[in-house]
């Protein structure tokens, strides 16, 4: 297995996650570089299943166990660690989540072996594996040569096009069992869903979204009224949340909702890897901010550069005389 590229399947609630399809998807390209095989590594309780959502694998290793039902990073960490480690796969992409920040950074202590954390492109060239990592809230690129015949990976949501990991096929399944884990420390209490809220923001057509830019809690009406006259709703970064502006149901981003409307208005928002995450997959993306270098226009499909006090009263006015 020292030239396959190996990729830890996230899911939740039986649904496999975004990102992990679109790890898929990069991992074949880096599998055919390497000359070796895609393998997905699937954990979980009556998770086999799932093992035909992953048709873009070679191969998937599922491994399952009671203590494995939920998510705990040491039931996890053991499961994998036992597995990479008599397999050693080339390269190893774990979801740069919630779930997988701990998870990939145990593994690599646990292994010895090299983290790239925040890596929004990955390369294999001659043996070489280069990766490429957003730092410093998105405003740098940093290229990372890893050293070593396996490395690990932390990938952000939204790096790589999920079409790609969609493949259709018919992997062949392996069944591993796992180390003892009876005895681990951690144990899994209870999954706390969010309160629905006035809006499921997460089926609008149209977001319109505020971010500290705005200033102060009483300059939202015009951000409001700015997604009324576009037929959406509004919703926002974590700072607004955070003030108590605006309640968590309308926050996008790693912390709060994954959206993919037909169109994101990001207002004074400056564009951390965080709130990217969430409205990557937007159709179309406008975004509205003073600075010219914000990391939001990296993904905006059409920038203004300008003070949202100047443009948004404009900009209504013209969609509702239209």
């Amino acid at each position: 297995m020292g030239n396959d590229i190996a990729v830890v399947i996230e899911h939740l609630e039986g649904k496999v996650s975004d990102i992990s399809i679109e790890m898929l998807g990069k991992g074949r390209e880096l599998a055919k570089a390497s000359g070796g095989r895609l393998v997905a590594l699937l954990l979980g309780h009556g998770v086999k299943g799932l093992s035909s959502e992953l048709g873009c694998a070679n191969t998937v290793i599922v491994v399952e166990h009671e203590a494995l039902r939920h998510y705990t990073p040491e039931a996890y960490k053991q499961a994998l660690a036992d597995i990479l480690k008599a397999r050693s796969p080339r390269v190893t992409l774990v979801a740069n989540t919630a779930m997988g920040m701990d998870l990939a950074a145990g593994l690599s202590g646990a292994l010895g072996w090299p983290l790239c954390a925040y890596v929004k492109d990955a390369r294999l060239a001659d043996g070489r594996l280069t990766a490429v990592s957003q730092i410093y809230g998105g405003k740098l690129l940093a290229h990372a040569d890893m050293e070593g015949p396996s490395a690990i990976l932390s990938v952000l949501a939204g790096s790589f096009p999920a079409d790609a990991g969609k493949a259709t096929g018919t992997p062949e399944v392996e069944e591993v069992a796992p180390p003892p884990l009876d005895k681990v420390r951690m144990r899994f209490k209870r999954l706390i869903q969010p309160e629905a809220g006035d809006v499921d923001i997460t089926r609008q057509a149209v977001l319109v979204s505020v971010g500290r830019g705005i200033q102060s809690k009483d300059n939202i009406p015009l951000v409001e009224e700015l997604a009324e006259a576009l037929g959406g709703a509004l919703s926002a970064s974590r700072p607004i949340v955070d003030q108590g502006w605006l309640p968590k149901t309308r926050q996008v981003g790693k912390s709060g909702m994954s959206v993919k409307p037909k169109l994101y208005v990001a207002v004074g928002i400056s564009g951390a890897p965080e709130h990217i995450e969430g409205m990557r997959g937007a159709e179309l993306i406008v975004a509205i901010n003073t600075d010219p270098n914000a990391p939001i226009f990296n993904v905006a499909h059409y920038g203004v550069v300008s003070d949202l006090f100047d443009v948004l009263p404009l900009l209504t006015q013209k969609i509702k005389s239209a």
